[in-house]
């Protein structure tokens, strides 16, 4: 998976005029992160004052304009971000008022909070028989320890996939490829669903090539950094994706298609492979 992330909830058009926050600009997008080598695009979408909303109605123009444009080409995955703005219901509600082909939720935002979690695996349970693609989102190796608890109690139906975060917003440092190692992959003893990675800050680059070469799929664009790997302002979300697609080349690690990657996330990972 190489997927684009090109806008994220927080970034303005002050912070890039490049960020695409309209339909319109999201459909031209997903055509060049496309073109560039991207195989899935992680959404979020904006509201009349260019706040980030969950809005279904908001989320299914952005997606129509974005169908129009690439056809099934791109796996559109929605986010269920609450930037404290939702509640755990009403990120539940959002997804089952949108039913999008993939989404992505992070672990500390749905349990433990206003929802029983007897009620957030029904709902988890709703989504797999839907076939959604579910991406859980963790920051840390604490959280993705809870996500394969969680897993173990029955709460979290597979497959899934599991995207590790490096990095936050504001921090002072760039991520490095070092933030990787207390995530499972690197952990002796300690099985992962297929993961993924994305990272902040000018040190995108070099953390999503060290994910991929010890198995890993990668997210970059401007949801998480606006900088390219020599601290400069980047051009655009696609010129991420081919910088990283180039990077990647060498390594003989090349982006499946989409179907090709529909069919990858829908498939139970063979737990008695070598690791």
């Amino acid at each position: 998976m190489l997927a684009a992330a090109p806008n994220g909830g927080r970034h303005t058009a002050q912070d890039h005029p490049a960020l695409p926050l309209t339909p319109a600009s999201l459909a031209r997008t997903a055509a060049e992160c496309l073109d560039a080598g991207a195989n899935l695009l992680h959404v979020h979408v904006r509201d009349a004052q260019g706040r980030h909303t969950l809005d279904a109605a908001t989320y299914r123009e952005a997606f129509a304009a974005i169908r129009s444009e690439v056809g099934e080409r791109l796996v559109l995955q929605a986010t269920t971000e609450a930037l404290g703005r939702y509640s755990a219901a009403e990120q539940l509600a959002a997804v089952r008022g949108l039913r999008p082909e993939a989404v992505s939720l992070a672990v500390a935002e749905l349990f433990g909070r206003d929802v029983p979690d007897a009620d957030v695996a029904a709902f988890l349970r709703e989504l797999q028989l839907d076939q959604v693609l579910v991406q859980y989102i963790v920051y840390s190796a604490a959280e993705e320890q809870r996500l394969v608890a969680l897993a173990q109690r029955g709460l979290i139906p597979g497959p899934f996939w599991t995207l590790y975060v490096l990095g936050r917003y504001g921090q002072a440092r760039p991520s490095t490829p070092a933030d990787l190692l207390p995530f499972a992959p690197f952990s002796a003893g300690r099985a992962a669903a297929p993961w993924a990675a994305c990272a902040f800050g000018q040190g995108e680059l070099r953390c999503l090539v060290a994910a991929a070469a010890f198995g890993g799929h990668v997210q970059i664009g401007f949801e998480n950094n606006l900088l390219t790997p020599e601290g400069e302002p980047a051009t655009s979300n696609a010129e991420q994706v081919r910088r990283l697609r180039n990077a990647l080349t060498p390594l003989n690690i090349m982006p499946m298609s989409a179907d090709e990657l529909r069919r990858a996330w829908l498939t139970p990972p063979d737990r008695t492979a070598p690791r």
